[in-house]
């Protein structure tokens, strides 16, 4: 079914929106009159206002058929964390990643990639990590499929050009069910706060915030770009 796109509403896809950053960022684009489709897997997810609820499983084949002919922004939010020391992980659990955060996010590009041509300001943003550049212990597995991640932004945010913008964000540890194990106890959250320069754990509205404007057309000028919101980890 296709939906009207009018010139004062924005249409955006959200994959994983139905908890943590995904559904920060649903809610944040729904208020401003957007049009959010939102898709869950694992979590219950409903319609709430502008945001409509769609389920989709991104490991296997899909179409975007509940879409409008023209879409504007795609935000791919599905990952996982897995923390296990190099020796116990095997091949099967970096193809499962791999699968999930990197052909999942190829799929969704390639499925909407006819309606992000159809608008005048369309953009896609993926979600790697400070891992990737940083360099974490028993970060192998996570680190392996978000160093693809940043490839492909800046691989696609050349080949699109000017037509679509490509860019991601590298969050460090954020207050996400994602990383409940590893925010369990008070002692757990203080240790992991103090790693930070600006001593706190994300939020998902501190990631979603910096989507959102990667989203909008005050951004306009800025494409391949893998941008730290690490709460000053990468860096200092």
């Amino acid at each position: 079914m296709l939906f009207p796109c009018l010139n004062s509403m924005k249409n955006y896809l959200v994959i994983g929106a139905s908890s943590g950053i995904g559904k920060a960022l649903s809610e944040m684009l729904s208020q401003d009159d957007n049009q959010v489709f939102g898709t869950y897997h694992s979590n219950t997810f409903e319609d709430a206002g502008n945001i409509k609820a769609h389920y989709l499983d991104v490991t296997t084949d899909f179409d975007v058929d509940f879409l409008p002919d023209s879409l504007d922004g795609l935000v791919y939010c599905p990952g996982s964390i897995n923390l296990k020391p190099f020796s116990r992980l095997k091949p099967q659990d970096y193809i499962e990643d791999y699968n999930l955060q990197v052909v999942g996010a190829i799929k969704a590009i390639k499925a909407c990639l006819p309606r992000l041509k159809k608008s005048e300001h369309a953009s896609i943003i993926m979600f790697s990590t400070v891992a990737v550049q940083k360099g974490f212990a028993f970060h192998a597995q996570v680190a392996a499929s978000k160093g693809a991640i940043e490839g492909l932004t800046k691989s696609l945010a050349a080949e699109f050009a000017p037509k679509i913008r490509v860019n991601a964000i590298a969050p460090s540890l954020t207050d996400t069910p994602l990383s409940e194990k590893i925010l369990n106890t008070d002692q757990k959250r203080e240790a992991n706060a103090e790693r930070h320069p600006l001593k706190r754990i994300g939020t998902p509205k501190d990631i979603a915030g910096m989507a959102k404007y990667l989203l909008s057309e005050d951004a306009a000028w800025i494409s391949g770009q893998v941008i730290h919101v690490d709460g000053g980890m990468s860096t200092l």
